[in-house]
């Protein structure tokens, strides 16, 4: 074990965060999303919930500030509210943006995310059950 590091992240995941460069982007994904079938690089992290594993990754891992939306989520269909998970994410990111570089999240269709993932550098597939809880990370510089 090492000081100062979240239990939460794998020695998989620690890697491949470090082993990242900017702009490189980091998918964490709901148990619904196809990652086997999208995913560069998938790790998993089963019976691990997306807000747990986002917190601990930020504190570790800085946005990217050279675009506008350094953070992406999967757009939920305009007939169904808002998902509650979307704000709880607000709240962390807020929490560990030092340098400023959220402003808001942008919002990509379904189909089109799942391209996206394909051009991933990894995507981590969580246990997590929530609606529309899949989250896009660009890294930035420290």
């Amino acid at each position: 074990m090492l000081k100062k590091i979240p239990n939460i992240i794998s020695p998989e995941l620690m890697f491949t965060m470090m082993s990242m460069g900017h702009s490189d982007v980091l998918i964490l994904a709901d148990a619904n999303f196809p990652g086997s079938a999208h995913a560069r690089e998938l790790i998993r992290a089963d019976g691990i919930l997306i807000p747990e594993l986002l917190d601990a990754i930020l504190s570790l891992f800085p946005l990217d500030g050279f675009v506008d939306y350094p953070v992406k989520l999967m757009r939920n269909l305009s007939s169904e509210p808002v998902p509650e998970i979307w704000e709880t994410y607000r709240d962390i990111i807020i929490r560990h943006d030092e340098e400023k570089v959220f402003t808001d999240f942008e919002y990509l269709d379904r189909l089109p995310f799942y391209e996206y993932a394909e051009s991933a550098y990894a995507i981590v597939q969580t246990g997590d059950t929530s609606r529309y809880a899949n989250i896009v990370l660009q890294k930035g510089v420290c």
